[in-house]
């Protein structure tokens, strides 16, 4: 990579950065608003293919206020989760959450996914829920994710799926380039931030092409199951064992 392109990525990850600082206050809300209720949902289905092993750990990346981290607690409370987000603010909301509920088992860190502060064969599992979209270059970060992860690993992605299919017979489509940044922007008071993720949704890859970027990254058992027509997509993906074996069961 040129030093040109090295500033462009740290440049976007400070622009992400400093765009969710803003509305973290509003994150939460507006995320059970605007998608009614059925983030909560998203995110039990997500931690439902964490799997976790020898090490006791799962790694969730973009982390933002921890709900996805306490899902695991929840679901896997026998084992620790690392929550890495780069946004200070949004971790530190996060952080409050854990303070009233006694969690001592999850640890939020300020970070980049494209340079875990991790050792090789660190984790069992790594989730990132909605924010493999905000990574640039995405290459970087499953060359972490697959070099943290203990041999079988497993990795799940919950993320949208690309605007640019259309669901619903376009219904979709309409609230995600209209409404959606309209009453993320009326709400939040943030024109920029709700833009960014309507955006981002109508240029982001099918689940075809996703899988196909896990894959070259050097994952094997790579597999995507839809929810809601598509709207989102759970993705899973494995570090090669001892064998290969099926893509896993999604």
């Amino acid at each position: 990579m040129t030093r040109s392109n090295d500033a462009l990525f740290e440049g976007h990850s400070r622009r992400v950065a400093s765009m969710f600082g803003r509305i973290a206050g509003w994150y939460d809300f507006l995320n059970h608003f605007l998608s009614l209720g059925l983030d909560m949902y998203w995110r039990y289905r997500l931690v439902r293919f964490v799997r976790t092993g020898d090490t006791g750990r799962v790694l969730d990346l973009a982390a933002g206020t921890l709900d996805v981290a306490r899902e695991i607690r929840r679901q896997k409370p026998d084992g620790a989760v690392l929550g890495l987000d780069l946004t200070l603010p949004m971790l530190r909301r996060g952080l409050g959450k854990l303070q009233r509920h006694g969690e001592t088992q999850i640890l939020p860190v300020g970070g980049d996914a494209t340079t875990l502060p991790l050792p090789e064969r660190s984790v069992d599992c790594i989730t990132i829920a909605f924010g493999i979209r905000n990574i640039q270059p995405r290459s970087d970060a499953y060359a972490e994710m697959h070099r943290v992860l203990a041999p079988g690993g497993r990795v799940c992605i919950l993320e949208f799926g690309s605007g640019r299919n259309r669901i619903w017979k376009g219904l979709y489509n309409v609230y995600l380039k209209t409404i959606l940044p309209l009453t993320g922007r009326l709400i939040s008071r943030d024109a920029e931030a709700y833009a960014y993720l309507a955006e981002t949704i109508q240029a982001f890859p099918e689940a075809r092409e996703l899988a196909g970027e896990l894959l070259e990254a050097g994952f094997t058992r790579v597999g995507y199951l839809p929810l809601q027509s598509g709207i989102v997509y759970l993705h899973v993906a494995e570090k090669a064992a001892e064998e290969k074996g099926t893509p896993p069961d999604c």
